[in-house]
């Protein structure tokens, strides 16, 4: 299987243990890609989602076996749990199967950029101040997913390509584009504050790469609407790569673990929670 090799990958929102979830299109990118670095940026598994409601498919572990697989051959991976893996912040500085635990994050480019990475909620004031609203927000949200996925299915009958109702709504209430924007303003203004020449984070789904005021935003997006990454080239080059638009086809062949300190790696991270 050819890979495409990339210095530093960043992920973040991949929320496993959500039906909604794209599994099999995360571990397609992850199975034709490679890296030096790889950054998992917050809600890599859903915690919250997992409290609600049990739901663990072979996909979700098949992604995980995938991470380690990297982290064993080679690759410095780093995780910085988010608002909904928040239990995994107990364990920052601590390392499982060769994934570190961090609650930030500082990465320096093959161009010589320092650059902070961060989840962002801890500059969301809703999930900070008012946590009983978040969670009702999130399974609005939910809602608004299972919608899309219905959607979604009448598109591919018709032969259309996927669409997100999520992404979409959210660029059309005013509301949302305003507090996006807020939100951009104030990590940026963080990673200023702390002499960075930029900042990565995701949180609100919306992958992006820009400037706000004078400096570099970049969001990793998602793999529950968008199935983003944020990569960097060996020039040091940031790229946004949009796993479906770009045509790849999902791979649904079954990853078992590579070794057995990769399986039991595996179950101590779930087990954490």
């Amino acid at each position: 299987m050819s890979k495409t090799h990339y210095r530093s990958v960043w992920i973040s929102d991949t929320h496993l243990c959500s039906r909604d979830c794209r599994a099999d299109v995360l571990l397609s990118f992850l199975q034709h890609t490679k890296c030096e670095y790889l950054y998992l940026v917050g809600d890599f598994i859903d915690v919250w989602q997992l409290k609600r409601r049990w739901f663990w498919s072979q996909s979700f572990n098949n992604v995980i076996h995938r991470v380690l697989s990297k982290a064993r051959k080679g690759a410095k991976v780093t995780y910085i749990p988010g608002n909904h893996d928040e239990c995994f912040r107990d364990y920052a500085g601590q390392k499982f199967g060769g994934l570190q635990i961090s609650l930030r994050a500082e990465h320096r480019t093959a161009d010589g950029r320092r650059l902070l990475i961060l989840h962002g909620d801890e500059f969301d004031m809703i999930v900070q101040s008012r946590k009983w609203l978040a969670v009702l927000g999130s399974a609005a949200y939910d809602y608004l997913v299972i919608l899309n996925r219905l959607l979604n299915v009448l598109r591919r009958r018709f032969g259309l390509p996927y669409w997100s109702l999520a992404a979409y709504t959210k660029s059309r209430v005013k509301d949302a584009v305003k507090f996006i924007g807020r939100f951009e303003e104030v990590v940026v203004h963080e990673a200023r504050k702390e002499k960075f020449d930029g900042v990565i984070c995701g949180h609100i789904h919306q992958p992006v790469i820009k400037q706000v005021d004078g400096m570099l935003y970049c969001n990793t997006g998602d793999w529950v609407e968008n199935c983003t990454a944020l990569v960097e080239t060996e020039s040091g080059e940031l790229k946004l790569v949009y796993w479906l638009k770009d045509n790849h086809e999902p791979l649904l062949e079954v990853i078992e673990a590579e070794t057995e300190e990769d399986e039991i790696d595996a179950i101590r991270l779930v087990g954490a929670m």
